[in-house]
């Protein structure tokens, strides 16, 4: 593999490797700084990126074909975008492991829905989508600790982007 910055000044390629070791050193003696945001952000994300995992198998298992993951633009992101039967479609995941908040399909607000608009129009431009139908899925996923499985729904047309008309899309 060799050296990446063997064309480079010597002089940079000092100041690159100085600055490598540094942030190592610092990350190392300074781990306890990072622990606990890692674990704060780690409970969330971790049942969000569980219910994408099974809404993953969930939509592999009934046809769909997975084209991107977690695809983001600007701020926002789409969890997953796939293609069923000469359709894209862009797929917004919630999960729940209680219904204290209600059913996990209800937590998508009308802020998200044009989010999602937004992205899947950044994602249809930059991939020179054209000719195709669209359509926006919600998956719920609801698992709570005494279930074996999830219950898993599939909102097929959960919204259009008709339905949302401060969108610009």
């Amino acid at each position: 593999m060799g050296n990446p910055y063997k064309y480079l000044n010597p002089w940079i390629q000092i100041f690159i490797r100085t600055l490598q070791l540094l942030s190592v050193k610092y990350i190392t003696s300074n781990i306890y700084l990072f622990k606990d945001k890692i674990q704060k952000l780690s409970h969330a994300q971790a049942i969000g990126t569980q219910g994408e995992h099974k809404a993953v198998k969930f939509l592999k298992k009934n046809g769909y074909k997975i084209l991107q993951r977690n695809y983001r633009w600007k701020g926002g992101e789409i969890d997953i975008i796939c293609y069923d039967r000469g359709t894209i479609v862009f797929v917004e995941v919630k999960t729940r492991h209680s219904d204290t908040y209600g059913p996990p399909e209800l937590s998508v607000t009308e802020a998200k829905k044009r989010q999602i608009l937004k992205v899947a129009r950044h994602y249809i431009t930059e991939k020179r989508i054209e000719g195709i139908d669209l359509r926006f899925d919600v998956v719920s996923v609801f698992h709570t600790p005494v279930q074996k499985y999830p219950a898993i729904t599939l909102f097929k047309n959960a919204f259009t982007k008709n339905d949302l008309t401060t969108a610009r899309i």
